[in-house]
């Protein structure tokens, strides 16, 4: 909010949005809102020697309206427009979790005298229901949590198991209770919080963590991002990568609608075929951690639109169907075999296998993952061949340490391939979508069609 200060925008902190008015000749139109703002402090910063009553805060609330050209709805999980106008919003059935997590001091360090020393820990409940985290924070606390399907979580609260650790002496509350039991699921996580680790009192907290989308992340004049449209399990932390892509998105869309680029319609329809683009593949590859993590197939052809599908993977779907066998209409059969191919991104590969590898006469572009993902049956005969060996690999054993090894790197690059290009803005200049590109260039942002 700072920068944004900086750079010109009016922010007003502690200001809520009430009500969204629409055009009367355009029931789809948002034209004005009705807040409710709480004034700060007057002067904003108090100088020490003022504290009379007169200098406190101002409590009490003051309403306006404000109408504007567009609208763009960065309102979080609330999602007003959303939630509350559009009714669109459509939660995951088979990701369905909750949260729940504490901070800690005195906490172990994981990989003590390896270079991962002081990394994050994170771990695959032994349940089979979920996973948990240990994060290290800068001011020396540990944040440690678990994130459980909400159903099973329920069953399995019923007869709690007793805590793996107690920290301290005092009544715990039923919340505390639970989130202690549940951390007996993650093993390696309590090892890291023994003997010495205490729970700050109070630290403990839950949410829901259900992930959502919708049809739909724009019409006339407004566009929604971020949280407000969407939001997926936070295992791979990529909410924050999806609120920059729709808010960049968001920009374009708007300025190539004013600048004349295109009509309306289409840079709105762009920006909903962006944002869920992005949000697809990170779909896809969050329910193949799940699939890996539940050791089952989920049941989640409900959840994934086709058309996003056929959109954010139709570069994979010749590689995992093969280029004759690709139907038009999605299977739950392809869509696991989308989820097997993507696994592979958790493959326990170690910081210099790339480097052994490439010196094991590999292909260059075939540890690229800005290339082209490839079919892995060509994977397999590249590694042979870089072995040395077609039939056996580098150690006359196809199932030995190196090439093992060199088998989970080349997969896990090839996986990586199906969202390296989310971590990259230029994504968006180069990737089409119904053969219209991103210009993002400084006093010309907008869109281009492209010849596709």
């Amino acid at each position: 909010m700072n920068y944004a200060r900086t750079s010109g925008a009016s922010v007003y902190e502690l200001t809520k949005v009430t009500n969204i008015s629409f055009s009367s000749e355009d029931p789809d139109k948002p034209v004005s809102v009705a807040w409710s703002h709480t004034p700060p402090p007057k002067p904003i910063s108090l100088p020490v020697s003022l504290s009379s009553e007169e200098d406190k805060p101002v409590s009490t609330p003051v309403t306006g309206t404000t109408t504007f050209d567009y609208l763009i709805d960065a309102t979080g999980r609330m999602g007003i427009m959303s939630t509350k106008y559009l009714k669109n919003r459509h939660f995951n059935a088979s990701l369905k979790n909750v949260a729940v997590w504490g901070y800690w001091t005195n906490t172990g360090v994981y990989g003590v005298g390896t270079p991962k020393e002081g990394a994050p820990w994170f771990e695959a409940l032994t349940d089979e229901s979920g996973w948990a985290w240990f994060i290290p924070l800068h001011d020396g606390t540990t944040s440690v949590g678990v994130v459980m399907n909400q159903k099973h979580y329920n069953d399995i609260n019923d007869s709690p198991r007793p805590p793996p650790i107690r920290t301290f002496d005092s009544p715990m509350s039923t919340i505390v209770e639970r989130y202690l039991s549940n951390l007996s699921f993650a093993p390696g996580l309590v090892e890291l919080l023994t003997p010495g680790a205490k729970m700050i009192q109070g630290s403990v907290k839950s949410a829901s963590d259900y992930s959502y989308s919708a049809p739909s992340y724009a019409g006339p004049r407004y566009r929604i991002i971020g949280d407000a449209g969407a939001f997926i399990d936070p295992f791979f932390s990529s909410g924050v990568h999806l609120a920059f892509t729709s808010a960049i998105s968001a920009a374009a869309s708007i300025c190539a609608s004013v600048r004349g680029d295109c009509s309306e319609l289409d840079a709105a329809n762009w920006h909903t075929r962006r944002v869920a683009t992005s949000y697809t593949r990170f779909q896809v590859v969050v329910l193949s951690a799940y699939k890996q993590i539940r050791a089952q197939n989920c049941n989640i052809l409900a959840d994934v639109d086709e058309d996003n599908y056929d959109r954010a993977f139709s570069f994979l779907r010749p590689v995992i169907q093969g280029a004759g066998d690709v139907g038009k209409q999605l299977s739950d059969a392809e869509l696991q075999k989308s989820l097997d191919f993507c696994v592979n991104l958790f493959n326990p590969t170690e910081a210099d296998d790339k480097d052994k590898t490439t010196h094991a006469r590999i292909g260059k572009e075939l540890l690229d993952v800005a290339s082209p993902s490839i079919d892995p049956r060509f994977l397999e005969n590249a590694l042979h061949v870089g072995s040395g060996d077609e039939k056996t690999g580098a150690c006359g054993d196809p199932d030995c340490k190196g090439s093992l090894q060199k088998r989970m790197l080349l997969n896990k690059l090839n996986a990586r391939k199906v969202i390296s290009s989310e971590y990259n803005v230029n994504n968006l200049e180069s990737e089409p979508l119904d053969g219209i590109v991103a210009r993002l260039e400084r006093g010309r942002l907008g869109l281009v069609f492209v010849s596709v």
